[in-house]
């Protein structure tokens, strides 16, 4: 039964990490007139351990640690420095809000799909 759910599971992290995402991209933009702030993002260790694939060519060289947990962290971005040295590029969050918001909702539907897929399995109909 369990076998039903690995891609579910799968949707359903990234989908909480796009909603998290968004959350931090708003808090940027509600700051972009705070002098001094720092905008965030959040970032998937997992993912970039996937594609920081690092080849052991000695056997002297050190393992890359590949976490099997994922874990979602907090880093500072931005660029963009204005007089009141604060870093929130407005049209830059904008864009990425809008990037985290469709593919949440992108991953909503495809949970939405799978629980109709199920539930029709349910009733045999």
């Amino acid at each position: 039964m369990s076998f039903l759910f690995n891609d579910l599971d799968k949707v359903s992290e990234k989908a909480s990490y796009y909603l998290e995402r968004t959350k931090i991209i708003q808090s940027n933009i509600a700051n972009a007139d705070t002098p001094n702030y720092k905008p965030k993002d959040l970032v998937f260790e997992k993912v970039l351990n996937e594609q920081i694939k690092l080849k052991k060519t000695d056997p002297k060289h050190i393992s890359p640690e590949i976490k099997n947990e994922t874990k979602l962290k907090v880093v500072e971005d931005g660029y963009y420095s204005g007089y009141d040295k604060n870093k929130v590029d407005v049209d830059h969050e904008l864009a990425k809000l809008a990037e985290s918001s469709i593919m949440y909702k992108t991953l909503i539907e495809i949970m939405k799909k799978d629980f109709g897929r199920l539930k029709y399995a349910i009733k045999g109909r």
